[in-house]
C-alpha cells in the first residue's frame, strides 16, 4: 500500500477515512460526517487536506464539510446524480470515473440502493474501497431509496472485486449485523468466530473496519443469496439470487 490510511470515529458510529500519500504530502478525506475529529486528526499529523471524496448526501456522512472546507480550502468531489442535496462540488462524479488520490487513481463505481446517487471508491493498487453505506461490514444498507434489485446489483458489482480488497465502510454496525446474520446462517463456522472475534475488538473499543472482501464473502449473508443452506432455510431452494436477496433484506428491515 502506498498510501496511509486512517480511520477517524465519528458521531455516535460513523466513519470517517484519511488517505495520506507521504511522497506528494497530499492527503483526501473520505466522507465528513462531522469536523471536530477529523480535523484533530489533520492537526495531530501535520497533513494538509487536499480533497474530500463524498459517498452519499445523508447528513452523518457531510455535515463536516462546510467547516472542513473553511479550515483547509480542500475541494469536493461527490456524485452528479446526488449534486442537487450534496455540498456545492468541485467536481461531478459519475461511474468508471477516475480520481488522483497521491500517485494512485481511484474509480468510481455507482452502487444505488440505500440512496439513489450512492457511489464508491475503489484503489486497486492500494486495494481498497470506500463502500460507505452500500456493502458494510456483516451487512448492507438500508434501502431508503433504492429497490432491493438496485442494492442487489451494487453488491454483486463490489463482489468482483479482489477477495484481499480491504472494504471501508461508514459505521460500527458489525455487532449488530453479526446478530442478524447468525439469524439466516446459524451453522457458518467462519461467522460464529467473526462473532468471537468481533465481540474482542469491541471490548477494547476498537473499529471493525475496515474488513477484507474475503470475509465477507464468507460471512455476510447479503452476499451469500446462492448458498444452498441458506436458501433451504429460507424455504426458497428454487428462488433466484436478488429474490433471495431481497427476503433477507426484509427480514433484517424486522430485526
Amino acid at each position: 500500500m502506498t498510501l496511509e490510511l486512517v480511520t477517524i470515529p465519528c458521531l455516535k458510529d460513523n466513519y470517517a477515512y484519511l488517505l495520506h500519500d507521504a511522497a506528494r504530502a497530499e492527503t483526501t478525506l473520505i466522507d465528513a460526517p462531522e469536523a471536530g475529529p477529523i480535523l484533530a486528526e489533520l492537526k495531530t499529523r501535520g497533513w494538509h487536506l487536499d480533497q474530500i471524496l463524498l459517498t452519499h448526501h445523508h447528513w452523518d456522512h457531510i455535515d463536516g464539510v462546510a467547516e472542513i472546507v473553511e479550515a483547509t480550502s480542500a475541494e469536493i468531489l461527490g456524485a452528479k446524480a446526488d449534486s442537487h442535496r450534496l455540498p456545492p462540488l468541485s467536481r461531478e462524479l459519475v461511474e468508471a470515473d477516475q480520481i488522483k488520490v497521491g500517485t494512485e487513481v481511484a474509480y468510481v463505481i455507482d452502487v444505488p440502493g440505500h440512496t439513489i446517487g450512492h457511489i464508491a471508491f475503489y484503489l486497486p493498487v492500494s486495494g481498497l474501497c470506500f463502500t460507505a453505506d452500500s456493502l458494510m461490514a456483516a451487512g448492507c444498507g438500508r434501502l431508503f431509496e433504492g429497490t432491493p434489485q438496485q442494492m442487489f446489483d451494487s453488491l454483486a458489482k463490489l463482489q468482483q472485486l479482489p477477495p484481499s480488497t480491504l472494504i471501508c465502510s461508514g459505521h460500527e454496525y458489525t455487532t449488530a449485523n453479526l446478530a442478524f446474520a447468525v439469524t439466516i446462517d446459524p451453522d457458518n463456522a467462519a461467522l460464529q468466530a467473526r462473532v468471537r472475534a468481533v465481540a474482542r475488538e469491541r471490548a477494547g473499543d476498537r473499529p471493525t473496519v475496515p474488513v477484507a472482501l474475503s470475509e465477507e464473502l464468507a460471512t455476510n449473508p447479503f452476499l451469500r443469496a446462492q448458498d444452498p443452506y441458506i436458501r433451504q432455510r429460507l424455504g426458497m431452494v428454487d428462488a433466484s439470487d436478488a429474490q433471495v436477496f431481497t427476503e433477507i433484506r426484509a427480514r433484517k428491515d424486522k430485526f
